[in-house]
């Protein structure tokens, strides 16, 4: 909606009613004519009705000589001939910098302050606020301003229009148009004669090319012009002025030119832009075209689509389980019609008859037409020396089981909510829903990685390319090691990569938990062989950029070394080869760390007959290609790769197998017992022999013995007692360092402290907290706070009340943490959102009350377990006029881990997380009244479903499942599960699991 684009035809006065019944005396005029006298009547957010007066374009009442012009009409007309006079006295190069920068002004009050401004008047009624805090339009307040005002909006209505039977909010939008009517035509004319001053005529072009260039461009003008005017036929001045933000008028019909395109005032409605461009044959003229178009789009995305969602959107709640489509209903094709601005009759609850589908509040002799809308739908052998004695593969989710996971226990009926959730598992969509411990997500990321970071490499010297290959083998080897190693002990402690599933991922719930272990497992293996294959081939290239090619076989060591290297790969892959066939895919992958189906039974076969560790001797290949290579490089590889293989057996596997099977692990293996048994006997023959030494022999053999078994001994009750000792420290720092990170969290940079405190007596502020139902200072988490307070007659209008952890704050007379958005304010007209006015208040009562009482509820709640304090703040700083407390908040936690104390428990903790909304609690958790309430809605509906108007809901609920019952639980699995029995199956399910 540029300014100057808002040129239309002149609009001819309607006749009066009884000059029109003696003139028209066709019927189609007749039937006309009852049109004209409909009237339009407009609703203020207070539920006023009103009858809505003629307005006039634009053009019309500014250029037209017949109409008054007001005081803002001269300052526009003065503003826009300024401009035409310094366009022809200043030079052209001056004029072109100062009028770039001059529509850059413009420019920047439309898209930034218009739009700034409405989006403030969409979400808090601002500018009506704002009117009526400075009494602008007050008589008694303000009579000078107000009949100024009053001037300047008569002069340019009809004489349908009277100033004081008008609402605030219609009189308010008038004058907020003289603004919008500056700002658009000095921009438009600003941009033109920016244009005009960079006017020239390309070299080197045919005189064909500059007459279609004339041409092109004067098209493309005339469509602008079109496309502008057609627009404005349709919105008229209601919906060109932005008057959904002030008032609601009945029903916008968008056909015509909006059927088009999307946005045509925003998209094709700046054709004239590239069309003026094209033939003034500028490229500055070209790029402020498109940098001003694209500003023009951040208006469309930053505040008007917003606030057509807010307006004529229809709020749709999360997890609403709606039933899957018939083959009927399939074949019905969906039609979207989405618009500058929609809305319908519906959208508007008058009690007068609606007559706004016919006539406009513009005067005009065309009808409008509503546009015809349809509703879119959205629519093996066991693990480690041994073999176990049967192998049942583990459950996995089948499709019967899925589909019967998505049934509803109430109506049977499939869900398209629980069916979305089944197929559709936070996919990636480029890298949003990235989860590392998915494989395929880290395979996605590396191979983004890899082509990124070959495109970035400078061109390396020989020894640089070694140095790259070497860091890159090494970073391989020791995440092979050492990273999937801590997955892999965490898994075993504290079942890791099942509990991070479980987290983050929606399973049916007749599962009981199989999918989450299914799911670890299937993305372990991958990850595992993943990394096991580019620790070989990283370690392979790094070998072979240090390889040359001997020269002579037969001089030095070259043959031996390759033979020795030879064999130790042969080595490798026998004893790799060896160790999967005792192992099968079971052992292989480590399943033991991840399912319990398999019976615990120890067979040692194979390669494990001999050895406890067979995957030590399975790294021989990298010092054979540390032999073949002869590089030092290789051979640091090799000795790393064969310290983080011996941490990796030490400090994850042999713990897990302890812990496993315990009593029933052997110490020694079969190579071990004949390396002691041949040991043995030789130390029975040597002391044969050794005659009258042997006694002698066996003491010092004995103390030696001793010593060393002393020093171990020594040394591991030492190690033991350290731990001892230094664990309840270790505690002590962790949750030290848990308390120092809120605190920081909450620090705030600089306390605010007022000036004026002298001024008020701190003995006349009081805030108590009104106890709960159950006469305690004890609240359910999510249950409501209510606080009552006193001050003094003139107390400061933006004090305001916060909820603070007890101990945040070491001082009682000034706040020096965050709230953290628990806050509210004493009076909530004087604040802003979070920014509280000025204290400049005209017609400010008198009888401001000394007491009152506010509400902590939802967002200004605490969501944390814990004790807390409530604090009286003076005049929008951080000075303490009074507190109160300690309160504790808790959370319902079930007396036994059943089914039934764990929905009970939920039935408590849900709707309070639902703001006790009756929408979107369960049926079961409903009174006798909120039952009664869209019965028809609820119909089917099974009676523990609940749903959500926003994920912050859900994300409450994660938070109260995770204090109340200790199981985590994102908020996209409570939105999938959305239903009381579903989620307190999960969370027994999830307690099972992690039992041991």
């Amino acid at each position: 909606m540029s300014a100057g684009e808002t040129q239309s035809s002149l609009r001819q006065r309607r006749k009066s009613s009884a000059e029109s019944i003696k003139t028209d005396t066709t019927v189609d005029d007749f039937h006309k004519t009852r049109k004209d006298e409909e009237v339009v009547w407009g609703k203020t957010p207070a539920g006023e009705v009103f009858r809505v007066p003629t307005t006039h374009d634009v053009l019309t009442a500014l250029f037209h000589p017949a109409y008054p012009k007001s005081h803002l009409d001269i300052l526009n007309l003065g503003l826009l001939g300024l401009q035409l006079v310094l366009f022809f006295v200043l030079p052209r190069s001056v004029a072109r910098v100062f009028f770039v920068l001059y529509f850059a002004f413009w420019r920047a009050a439309y898209d930034l302050g218009l739009g700034w401004v409405l989006t403030k008047q969409s979400k808090r009624k601002w500018i009506v606020k704002e009117v009526q805090r400075r009494g602008w339009l007050d008589e008694q307040c303000r009579p000078a301003v107000r009949n100024w005002i009053r001037q300047q909006l008569q002069g340019k209505m009809g004489k349908d229009y009277s100033f004081d039977d008008l609402p605030l909010e219609y009189n308010a939008w008038l004058l907020f148009r003289q603004m919008v009517d500056i700002i658009l035509l000095n921009d438009f004319l600003a941009y033109c004669m920016f244009a005009f001053t960079c006017f020239r005529v390309p070299e080197g072009l045919s005189t064909t090319v500059h007459v279609m260039r004339w041409i092109g461009g004067i098209a493309l003008i005339a469509f602008n012009l079109w496309v502008k005017t057609e627009a404005h036929n349709v919105v008229k001045d209601y919906g060109w002025y932005w008057g959904d933000v002030f008032f609601q008028r009945g029903a916008l019909v968008f056909d015509g030119v909006f059927e088009l395109a999307p946005h045509p005032m925003y998209s094709v409605g700046y054709a004239g832009y590239y069309g003026l461009s094209l033939i003034i044959g500028s490229y500055p003229v070209l790029f402020v075209s498109l940098a001003a178009h694209a500003a023009q789009f951040g208006f469309l995305v930053f505040f008007e689509n917003p606030h057509i969602e807010r307006t004529y959107g229809q709020r749709k709640p999360l997890a609403y389980r709606s039933p899957l489509l018939t083959s009927t209903s399939r074949k019905l094709g969906p039609v979207s019609t989405s618009h500058v601005r929609q809305s319908s009759v519906a959208s508007v609850d008058l009690t007068t008859p609606s007559a706004t589908e016919g006539e406009s509040a513009t005067e005009t002799d065309e009808l409008q037409t509503e546009t015809e809308t349809e509703t879119e739908l959205d629519a093996d052998t066991p693990r480690k020396k041994a073999k176990r004695q049967s192998a049942s593969s583990f459950a996995s989710v089948s499709t019967a089981s899925d589909a019967a996971g998505i049934k509803r226990r109430g109506s049977g009926a499939l869900s398209q909510h629980d069916l979305t959730n089944q197929y559709f598992r936070k996919d990636m969509i480029f890298l949003h829903n990235l989860d590392i411990l998915r494989a395929s997500d880290l395979k996605l990321v590396l191979a983004i990685f890899y082509p990124i970071v070959g495109s970035f490499m400078p061109q390396l010297s020989h020894k640089g390319l070694l140095t790259v290959h070497f860091v890159h083998a090494l970073a391989w080897c020791l995440f092979h090691s050492f990273g999937l190693g801590l997955i892999l002990r965490a898994q075993s402690e504290k079942k890791f990569l099942v509990r991070h599933f479980l987290k983050h991922y929606y399973y049916p719930q007749n599962d009981h938990g199989k999918g989450a272990v299914h799911e670890a497992f299937t993305n372990w293996k991958s990850m595992y062989n993943l990394s096991m294959c580019m620790t070989y081939v990283s370690t392979i290239c790094l070998a072979w950029k240090t390889y040359t090619l001997p020269q002579e076989w037969s001089v030095g060591n070259e043959l031996l070394r390759h033979t020795l290297g030879t064999i130790l790969i042969g080595l490798h892959v026998w004893a790799t080869m060896e160790s999967y066939e005792a192992l099968g895919l079971f052992g292989w992958f480590f399943g033991d760390f991840f399912m319990e189906d398999f019976p615990a039974h120890l067979e040692y076969t194979g390669i494990y007959r001999y050895l406890n560790n067979p995957e030590v001797t399975s790294g021989a290949a990298f010092f054979g290609l540390a032999l073949i290579s002869g590089s030092k490089l290789v051979f640091a590889l090799a000795v790393i790769r064969h310290l983080s293989q011996w941490w990796f057996l030490s400090n994850v596997e042999n713990p897990h197998m302890r812990k496993l099977y315990g009593e029933s692990l052997r110490n020694d293996a079969g190579f071990v017992k004949v390396i002691k048994k041949v040991a043995n006997k030789n130390a029975r023959l040597l002391e044969s022999r050794a005659g009258r030494h042997a006694p002698e022999i066996r003491r010092v053999a004995r103390e030696v013995k001793g010593t060393f078994d002393k020093v171990y001994e020594e040394t591991a009750d030492v190690v033991e007692e350290f731990l001892a000792k230094s664990r309840p420290k270790i505690s002590e720092v962790v949750q030290d360092t848990k308390v120092l990170l809120q605190q920081s969290r909450e620090r705030l940079v600089i306390s605010r402290v007022a000036n004026d405190l002298s001024s008020y007596d701190t003995t006349k502020y009081k805030v108590t907290i009104m106890p709960c139902t159950e006469g305690m200072l004890r609240f359910h988490l999510g249950e409501p706070i209510r606080v009552k307070w006193r001050a003094p007659l003139h107390h400061s209008r933006r004090d305001w009340i916060g909820i603070y952890r007890v101990g945040a704050n070491q001082s009682n007379l000034v706040t020096k943490t965050s709230s953290l958005g628990m806050w509210v304010p004493v009076h909530n007209e004087e604040w802003d959102g979070d920014i509280p006015l000025s204290l400049n208040r005209p017609g400010r009562p008198e009888n401001d009350s000394e007491t009152g009482e506010v509400v902590f509820e939802r967002g200004t709640l605490p969501w944390k377990t814990g004790r807390y304090e409530i604090r009286y703040h003076h005049a929008g700083k951080y000075n303490v006029m009074s507190l109160d407390g300690p309160f504790e908040v808790y959370v319902e936690k079930p007396s036994a881990m059943n089914f039934g104390n764990v929905r009970s428990s939920l039935m408590h903790i849900v709707p309070l997380c639902l703001d006790s909304d009756p929408s979107l609690i369960p049926l079961s958790c409903k009174t006798d009244g909120q039952s009664s309430d869209v019965q028809g809605e609820d119909e089917g509906r099974d009676a523990d479903d609940f749903r959500f108007w926003s994920e912050r809901q859900a994300k409450r609920i994660s938070v109260a499942v995770k204090q109340a019952f200790g199981v985590e639980l994102t908020p996209e699995v409570i939105v999938a599960d959305a239903n009381l029995s579903a989620l307190a199956n999960r969370i027994l399910v999830t307690r099972e699991l992690f039992s041991d």
